[in-house]
């Protein structure tokens, strides 16, 4: 891109390449390519290639992580809902005031949750 000049107010003016550069970029960013992957593929057409073939492989490589990764989630959330679901039962068994000991019953549950442990809800990391 070409370096942006700036305004008397210090705005920074970008020419219309960059403009449509800047939304290519941020487009590819929000279908889960990398900032590395974009970099390397705008290197490649720039350079005079066709890195078409690549990109629709690397999209469709994304997909099937994508996908495996929402089976995963929905299995977390069926053993989420299952796990409140006792705990309700537990909680509704024991008097105001007393402990349920709601976490030491994942250790007598069977292991289904265990493949999530230590994952969390965080944010995603780029790869």
């Amino acid at each position: 891109m070409i370096p942006a000049s700036r305004t008397a107010a210090g705005y920074r003016v970008f020419d219309p390449d960059s403009i449509g550069r800047m939304q290519l970029i941020r487009s590819g960013l929000s279908i889960g390519f990398s900032v590395s992957e974009l970099a390397e593929i705008l290197r490649e057409r720039n350079s005079g290639g066709a890195p078409c073939r690549r990109v629709r492989k690397l999209a469709a490589e994304k997909l099937v992580l994508l996908e495996k990764r929402l089976r995963e989630l929905q299995s977390w959330r069926r053993e989420l809902r299952s796990t409140i679901s006792a705990w309700d039962r537990a909680l509704a068994k024991t008097p105001r005031g007393k402990q349920a000991r709601l976490l030491e019953q994942l250790a007598i549950r069977p292991k289904a949750h265990s493949r999530f442990m230590g994952r969390g809800i965080q944010k995603r990391r780029e790869p």
